[in-house]
C-alpha cells in the first residue's frame, strides 16, 4: 500500500471510528439547556447517554455477522443513512422519552464504523502492525473529545441545543462521502455466513472460546467502563460540584483526552521496545495507582485541580491500554475479523453503559463514585492479565 493512499485510508477509518465518540462528547455541555427546554434534570437527560451506550452494543453485534456476509461497504453505508435519521430525530425531539429513543437508533447505527474500521484494519495490514494502526487511529479519533464539547457548548449557548445534532448529521454526510469515495474493498462477501440468529450466536460462542480474546477483550473492556464513567459523570462533576461553565467543562474534558492522545503516540513509539502484553501489563499497574490517588483527593476534599491532574493521567492509560489489549483480543482471527470485532466492540460498549449506570445509582453528590468506578476498572484489567500471566507460565513449566 503507497504512502500517500495508507494515508487517506487511516483518514477515514479514523473518521469512522471518530462519528461514536463525537456523538457523545460533542452533546455533553448541552446536558443542563437540554434539561431545561425539556422541563426535566439532567439525570434525566443523561438516560439518553445510557440508551445511547446500549444501542452501540446491540448494534455492534448486529453488524459484525452483516460485515463478514456482505462486505464492508454495503453495511457501512446503510448504517451511515441509519445515524443521519436519527440525529436529524435527535434535534426534532420533543420529550426525553424521544430523546432516548433517538440516541438509541443514533447509536445502531453510528456502530457500524467502529466495527468495520477494527475489521478492515485486520483485513489490510499484517499483525505485527495492528496495534500501531490503531494508535493511529486513536490520534484522529481523539480529535472529538478536544473539538467536541467546545464545539457543543458554543451551539448551545449560541444557538441551541437542538443544533448539535444538525451538525452530527452533517459530519455523518462527509464521512458517507469519504466511504464511497475512497475506501478500497478489503474483503469479498461471504455468502457462507449464516444470518439465522442461532448461527450467529454459535460464531459469537467460536470467538469468546478462544482464551486469548477472552483475557484482552475483557481487559479492553474494562478500559472502556473506566471511559465511559468518566464521560458521564464528568458534566456533574465539573459543572455542578466544581461549578465551572459550560464552556469551562469543553476546555477541561478537551484536556483529559489530550491524556488519551499523549498515551497512544507514546504507545507507538514504545511498541519498538516492548510487546503489546508488556506495555498493557505495565500502563494498567499505573493506572491501579492513579485511581487510588484520585480516591483518597476526593475523601480529603481536595479541588478541581486535583481532579484534572488525576484524571488526565488515568486517561493517558488508557491510551496505552486500549490499543494493544484491542490488537491481542483479535490477533487470532484472520477469516471472521468483522464477527471478533463486533464481540468486542459490544462488549466494551455493555461495559461502558453498566459503568455510566452503576455510577448514577450510586451518585451521593460527590466524585466518588466515579473516581471509585475509575479504580474498579482498572483493578478487573489487572487481574485479568495477571491470571493470563500466570496460566502461561504455568503451561511452560509443564509443557
Amino acid at each position: 500500500m503507497q504512502g500517500k493512499q495508507r494515508t487517506i485510508l487511516i483518514l477515514v477509518l479514523g473518521s469512522l471510528t471518530a462519528v461514536g465518540p463525537f456523538s457523545i462528547d460533542m452533546y455533553l455541555p448541552g446536558f443542563p439547556a437540554i434539561a431545561r427546554d425539556l422541563q426535566t434534570d439532567i439525570a434525566q437527560v443523561a438516560l439518553s447517554l445510557t440508551s445511547y451506550f446500549i444501542g452501540i452494543s446491540i448494534g455492534q453485534l448486529a453488524y459484525g455477522p452483516l460485515l463478514d456476509r456482505y462486505g464492508r461497504r454495503k453495511p457501512l453505508i446503510a448504517g451511515l443513512l441509519i445515524y443521519i435519521a436519527a440525529a436529524i430525530g435527535c434535534g426534532l425531539s420533543p420529550t426525553i422519552p424521544w430523546l432516548v429513543a433517538q440516541r438509541f437508533l443514533l447509536a445502531l447505527g453510528g456502530s457500524v464504523g467502529i466495527v468495520a474500521a477494527r475489521a478492515i484494519v485486520r483485513d489490510l495490514f499484517p499483525v505485527r502492525e495492528v496495534a500501531k494502526i490503531f494508535s493511529t487511529l486513536m490520534l484522529v479519533m481523539s480529535v472529538s473529545p478536544i473539538i467536541a464539547p467546545s464545539l457543543g457548548a458554543f451551539v448551545a449557548d449560541s444557538f441551541s441545543w437542538r443544533y448539535i445534532f444538525v451538525i452530527l448529521a452533517a459530519i455523518a454526510a462527509l464521512v458517507l462521502i469519504a466511504v464511497v469515495r475512497f475506501l478500497p474493498k478489503s474483503r469479498p462477501p461471504d455468502h457462507s455466513v449464516s444470518l439465522r440468529p442461532l448461527s450467529m450466536a454459535r460464531r459469537y460462542l467460536d470467538v469468546f472460546k478462544e482464551p486469548t480474546f477472552v483475557v484482552y477483550g475483557l481487559a479492553s473492556a474494562a478500559a472502556s467502563a473506566g471511559l465511559f464513567a468518566y464521560i458521564s459523570d464528568s458534566p456533574f462533576v465539573f459543572m455542578k460540584l466544581f461549578g465551572l461553565s459550560e464552556q469551562g467543562y469543553g476546555v477541561v474534558f478537551s484536556m483529559s483526552a489530550c491524556g488519551v492522545i499523549g498515551g497512544t503516540q507514546v504507545n507507538r513509539l514504545w511498541l519498538r521496545a516492548r510487546t503489546s502484553r508488556e506495555i498493557a501489563m505495565t500502563s494498567v499497574v499505573i493506572q491501579c495507582v492513579v485511581a487510588v490517588l484520585l480516591i483518597a483527593g476526593v475523601l480529603a476534599g481536595a479541588g478541581s485541580v486535583v481532579a484534572i491532574v488525576m484524571l488526565f493521567c488515568y486517561l493517558a492509560g488508557i491510551g496505552f491500554i486500549s490499543p494493544n489489549t484491542t490488537a491481542l483480543a483479535i490477533e487470532p482471527f484472520a477469516s471472521h475479523a468483522g464477527t471478533a470485532s463486533a464481540l468486542l466492540g459490544g462488549i466494551q460498549m455493555t461495559a461502558g453503559a453498566l459503568a455510566s449506570a452503576l455510577v448514577s445509582w450510586f451518585h451521593d453528590g460527590t466524585a466518588l463514585p466515579m473516581a471509585a468506578a475509575l479504580l474498579l476498572s482498572s483493578m478487573v484489567s489487572l487481574g485479568l492479565q495477571l491470571a493470563h500471566r500466570a496460566r502461561q507460565r504455568q503451561d511452560t513449566q509443564t509443557g
